[in-house]
């Protein structure tokens, strides 16, 4: 079960931060326009892939092969994400007897016993992270932006860290293109997270696309 105080307490920091002035990105129509075709034409790459994931899965292990988790998005406001199951059943439920290789508030392993044979491959094509273009469709998220943080991240935050959330997440996002999974310090990541609203434009968000899109076909950094 997830902290319910700390959802309601989200929840009343998004409210506060609501009254705030809002970054360019989050009243831009062109960047939401952008996002409902990208999201239109990745949920019909979706519907391709879901068809051989679900039979391949069904064959190694039998299991629903949508996973979802309640992340933080614009102000912190909690929202359920989506993305294909690449880890066991109750995954999270272990996730204390895995090692975090990582610096600060964020989880990483690269040998995580938890990902599943078919969840390596997902992960290593990022694959696993088709079904998020139905988030960004519904405007929980964005198809560029920041990495959507757990509640378990967020509870620990100091109050510059905050500063990330200011934005939608995003599927890719500054440090998605430029070094993925091989950053481990989260202080970097925040760092990137606020640089990218220091720099956003539209065709800021066009080119880091293009740069994630081949960032992934090298697969580049992910584990």
């Amino acid at each position: 079960m997830y902290n319910l105080a700390l959802v309601n307490h989200l929840y009343f920091y998004s409210l506060d931060c609501s009254q705030q002035p809002s970054h360019p990105s989050t009243v831009s129509l062109r960047k939401r326009l952008i996002d409902i075709l990208g999201a239109i034409v990745g949920l019909i790459i979706t519907f391709v892939v879901a068809i051989p994931v679900a039979i391949v899965t069904l064959i190694h292990e039998p299991s629903p092969i949508f996973y979802s988790q309640i992340r933080c998005g614009l102000n912190g406001k909690p929202f359920r994400m989506w993305k294909f199951r690449s880890m066991v059943m109750n995954a999270d439920k272990l996730k204390h007897l895995v090692e975090n290789q990582a610096k600060g508030h964020i989880f990483k392993s690269i040998n995580d016993p938890r990902i599943t044979p078919v969840g390596k491959f997902l992960r290593r094509t990022s694959l696993d992270e088709l079904p998020q273009f139905w988030n960004v469709l519904v405007g929980d998220m964005s198809l560029v932006g920041t990495r959507p943080p757990t509640l378990d991240e967020v509870k620990h935050y100091d109050p510059h860290h905050w500063d990330r959330l200011l934005v939608k997440p995003g599927i890719t996002g500054e440090w998605q293109a430029n070094g993925r999974s091989s950053i481990t310090d989260f202080e970097t990541i925040v760092n990137m997270d606020i640089d990218y609203q220091r720099k956003w434009s539209v065709i800021y968000d066009l080119s880091l696309i293009m740069k994630t899109i081949w960032v992934v076909l090298k697969k580049t950094g992910a584990y």
